[in-house]
């Protein structure tokens, strides 16, 4: 299967309780998404409470998980921001012998214009030792990349393979999957829109709930590629309930309570965000005690 398509998951970031990355909450992590057939990992994204990762513990992060990784699949890394010259810093700078790609979100606060974005990513595409995969996510960044932008950077720029997009925009998605070139990828970055991305000619998904259910969330993104659309949906039934739970807070508070159940990882996370509401929890704790 070519590289990033399928599965992906945004890795969270585990906590002690006192707030420092626990390393071996996070080995558990990963080697129960690789062994349970996730096709790539992703470190340092939103999910991995990126803000609030001081460069250090990133460094950290990325050696324990190539570590338990092994190569055995491509590990994306985080990288962006809205200040370009400290984006472009730390692709020169930073040791990435170890990644695949780099997952480069839509500069945020600064609300640039779409000549803004274009001039942004192709600054970074210049840069960048490695394969860049956008991230349109306008819900966090105050502005959406349009299409047209994003078709333009994949036309001209062959180190930018992919899109994350993640505006939870049915249209917007099938107009990226209608004009985009041959090999650029479309990839979902909302769980509950990705298998309706995949069936309409989507590349695949970076997920949230499928780091916490990974054997069954890979299986209803590989059913949507193959085109077996009962399955898929049947699939898609099963877990929508706590698709929903997850974001009914904000992310990634909700699946780290579905971890906590799991006994994969705490429910930790660092401020300005707090642990879900007792409410909340409750629902999340009765889906996995009857999933």
């Amino acid at each position: 299967m070519q590289k990033f398509v399928g599965t992906g998951v945004a890795l969270v970031t585990p906590f002690t309780s006192d707030k420092n990355v626990d390393f071996e909450a996070l080995k558990k992590l990963v080697g129960f998404n690789i062994e349970n057939g996730i096709d790539y990992l992703v470190i340092n994204g939103t999910t991995g409470e990126s803000a609030t990762i001081n460069s250090n513990e990133k460094k950290d992060i990325i050696n324990v998980i190539a570590k338990v990784n092994q190569k055995r699949v491509p590990l994306v890394l985080g990288i962006g921001g809205n200040d370009t010259a400290s984006v472009i810093n730390e692709l020169q700078t930073a040791d990435l012998s170890q990644i695949d790609a780099i997952l480069s979100v839509a500069p945020y606060y600064s609300k640039p214009t779409q000549e803004g974005f274009y001039q942004h990513f192709k600054a970074i595409s210049l840069a960048s030792p490695k394969p860049i995969i956008l991230y349109n996510v306008p819900g966090r960044t105050a502005k959406n990349m349009e299409p047209s932008t994003i078709i333009r950077l994949a036309n001209d720029f062959e180190n930018i393979i992919a899109v994350k997009e993640a505006a939870g925009n049915i249209p917007q998605y099938l107009e990226l999957i209608r004009n985009k070139p041959n090999k650029f990828l479309i990839i979902s970055g909302d769980d509950d829109l990705a298998l309706t991305t995949v069936l309409a000619g989507g590349s695949g998904v970076i997920s949230v709930i499928g780091q916490a259910y990974p054997k069954e969330f890979s299986s209803l993104i590989n059913f949507g590629l193959q085109g077996k659309n009962k399955e898929a949906y049947a699939m898609q039934f099963k877990l929508i309930d706590i698709i929903n739970l997850i974001f009914t807070e904000n992310n990634p508070t909700g699946i780290k309570t579905v971890l906590q159940e799991l006994n994969i990882t705490s429910d930790e996370v660092r401020l300005p965000l707090v642990k879900s509401t007792p409410e909340n929890q409750k629902e999340i704790a009765n889906f996995v005690k009857n999933f």
